[in-house]
């Protein structure tokens, strides 16, 4: 009986059965949405990720492949409670059911928070946010670049206000603000702008989108929006969402606006306010000028020389003063010298002064009558030196030694020869004598001589003595 049983049941193939249980789990659960929290995370080279869902009492094996981890708008993290949706399959190898996982996101607002607080410690701690690495904003840029999506109204209010306030060429980099390829378009967007060079390379950048939940908000909260910020060159202005909404960009931009249009506003300045600005400031130079001249002539009016008739004035009064005063002075010394010679005159006798009077000259006849003897004697002692050094100056003349036959030679500049080798052949030379002077011509021998008169010639006549200013005598040694 139990074998009749037994031969009514179906036999089955361990493969067989594994086949018919996954094709039984894929029809029945072919899409559903599992809510738990990720256990392990494992992303595998191939780039798919391996996790685990789970709550209090069971674990869901979930797998998700390398397109749809690629397109996570979140980071999994194990500990975070998620949402993921897809479809319920099996795994024969291991006899495991699993999720396969197309979509997954953080379950609820309460979750992104606290991931969102996890990563702004995270990069508070390595100064991401330090206010000394931001950069100030450029007061008249030239180029604004914009990354935002290129078909909402971002873009056309900033370009509305900054053509409202100042003009400037505003450049877009169209990129997405939401969903799960936002993050790497925007941050290519800002790499981008700053790998740009010459006048087409922005003063500075703004990054925006219009408001929107903490999910559509969740790109720019990315760790890969966030560095590419940080590390922007170019001064950067993030303006995502409305005035309540905040994202980590927001703590690592240079400057954060409250709306797309607000950056705008920090970007450029109004251009009728510095025209005002100018005109203010060129009346309060105006006005300071006109005041410093005003006190400059003030002060020069103040300062100015008197008039001539006012200082001969003073002038005058004052010869008048001191003439006065000399006048009674000087009628007051007179009076007081009249009274000393008086006195000095009543002390002084007749007869002393005469006897004074007669000794002085005795004095003095008895000097004279002794001065003459000398004086003498002093006259002749310089005639007698002076005839010694005249007799000694009249021998040692040169006069004296032609007088003795001696003769001056000179050459035709003038110069006395003292060596016959200093003359040439046919140099004229001057020969001055005792009395008299020759003129010879050194002859081809070298000897010198008169040279002969040519017939019907007049002879030389012999020329003056030297006048006093000729050179001294000691031109001859």
């Amino acid at each position: 009986m139990a074998e009749d049983n037994a031969s009514n049941v179906t036999e089955f193939t361990v493969s067989e059965l594994a086949a018919n249980l996954k094709r039984t789990v894929e029809s029945a659960f072919d899409h559903v949405r599992v809510r738990g929290e990720l256990g392990r995370v494992t992303i595998a080279r191939s780039g798919h990720m391996y996790a685990d869902i789970k709550d209090e009492k069971a674990v869901l094996n979930t797998v998700m492949w390398k397109g749809s981890v690629s397109r996570l708008p979140f980071k999994p993290e194990e500990g975070l409670e998620v949402v993921a949706e897809g479809r319920m399959s099996t795994y024969p190898g291991r006899s495991n059911y699993q999720l396969i996982a197309d979509f997954m996101r953080p379950a609820g607002a309460g979750a992104l928070m606290a991931l969102l607080e996890e990563r702004k410690k995270k990069f508070a701690a390595e100064g991401l946010f330090d206010p000394a690495h931001k950069k100030r904003l450029p007061y008249l840029p030239r180029t604004v670049g914009v990354v935002t999506s290129p078909t909402g109204a971002v873009i056309r209010d900033i370009i509305h206000r900054i053509r409202e306030r100042f003009p400037a060429r505003v450049i877009l980099w169209p990129a997405l603000v939401q969903g799960d390829r936002a993050a790497a378009q925007i941050e290519a967007g800002i790499r981008g702008f700053n790998a740009m060079a010459g006048e087409a390379r922005p003063d500075v950048l703004i990054v925006g989108r219009g408001g929107g939940s903490i999910e559509d908000l969740w790109p720019f909260n990315e760790e890969n929006v966030v560095r590419a910020a940080f590390e922007s060159e170019i001064p950067l202005i993030s303006a995502v969402g409305h005035e309540t909404d905040t994202t980590l960009i927001d703590f690592v931009s240079d400057a954060r606006a409250p709306t797309p249009t607000g950056a705008a506003e920090i970007a450029v300045p109004v251009r009728a306010d510095l025209i005002l600005a100018l005109e203010e400031r060129g009346q309060s130079l105006k006005s300071a000028l006109a005041r410093r001249v005003h006190h400059d002539k003030d002060r020069l009016r103040a300062s100015r020389l008197p008039r001539l008739e006012t200082l001969i004035a003073q002038k005058r009064q004052t010869v008048d003063y001191l003439e006065a005063g000399l006048r009674s002075g000087l009628s007051s010394a007179i009076k007081s010298k009249q009274i000393d010679l008086t006195r000095t005159g009543a002390r002084l006798r007749p007869e002393p002064l005469k006897i004074e009077a007669r000794r002085n000259r005795q004095k003095l006849g008895e000097t004279a009558m002794r001065a003459r003897p000398a004086l003498k004697r002093i006259i002749e002692e310089d005639r007698t030196a002076l005839a010694a050094q005249a007799k000694l100056l009249e021998t040692l003349s040169y006069q004296a030694t032609l007088d003795r036959g001696f003769a001056i030679v000179k050459d035709g500049k003038g110069r006395v020869l003292k060596d016959a080798s200093a003359a040439s052949a046919g140099d004229m030379l001057e020969i001055s004598l005792s009395r008299g002077r020759l003129d010879a011509e050194v002859a081809a021998s070298g000897k010198t001589g008169p040279q002969p008169v040519k017939p019907g010639a007049q002879p030389a006549k012999a020329k003056k003595p030297p006048k006093p200013d000729s050179p001294p005598q000691g031109d001859l040694f």
